[in-house]
């Protein structure tokens, strides 16, 4: 019986087209990760921000009641027209105590619109990071469209989104 030969060699074809978009498409991805990343924690610092700012202002309101409970006493002293030693120590004594309530009512009104500004800036930052991620994931898209097309104007499209994304997700640096 003859022997047969059987070759094995099959040409390989080198997709360097291919090969490029695979990997702008792993550049798109990673990215696309870091500007998600950066995006979540940009939210939750703001959440942390707006709470903060949230409690400072119940603190505000507390120091405000205390405040009106001492204008109620001195009220109700010279509507009951109590002039006497201990009604002059509690007047004193109110007074003192509304200096202090005024001083914490400044320092944490401040406390807390400082609160509310940075939160803000972390939205601003937050929604650069989110348009800037959206663009990437189109970027993604619209580069992987090449495979199933074979049209290179995905990839280019691809390229113009990414980089627009990059631009905005970095302007989220600068807020």
């Amino acid at each position: 019986m003859p022997e047969m030969e059987v070759h094995h060699e099959i040409e390989h074809e080198i997709d360097s087209a291919g090969k490029s978009v695979g990997i702008l498409a792993a550049i798109l991805a990673v990215l696309l990760a870091v500007v998600t990343i950066s995006s979540h924690r940009t939210h939750t610092t703001a959440i942390i921000h707006k709470a903060s700012a949230n409690d400072a202002w119940q603190h505000y309101q507390s120091t405000r009641v205390k405040y009106h409970n001492l204008e109620l006493g001195e009220n109700l002293l010279a509507v009951m027209g109590i002039n006497n030693e201990a009604a002059k120590r509690m007047l004193v004594d109110y007074a003192a105590q509304k200096k202090k309530y005024e001083k914490q009512q400044a320092d944490i009104s401040n406390e807390a619109r400082a609160a509310q500004e940075e939160s803000e800036r972390d939205e601003q930052r937050a929604l650069r990071y989110d348009l800037g991620e959206g663009l990437l994931e189109i970027a993604l898209v619209l580069s992987s469209l090449f495979f199933i097309s074979r049209k290179k104007l995905f990839p280019v499209l691809g390229v113009v989104a990414g980089l627009s994304g990059v631009v905005l997700a970095a302007a989220g640096l600068l807020v």
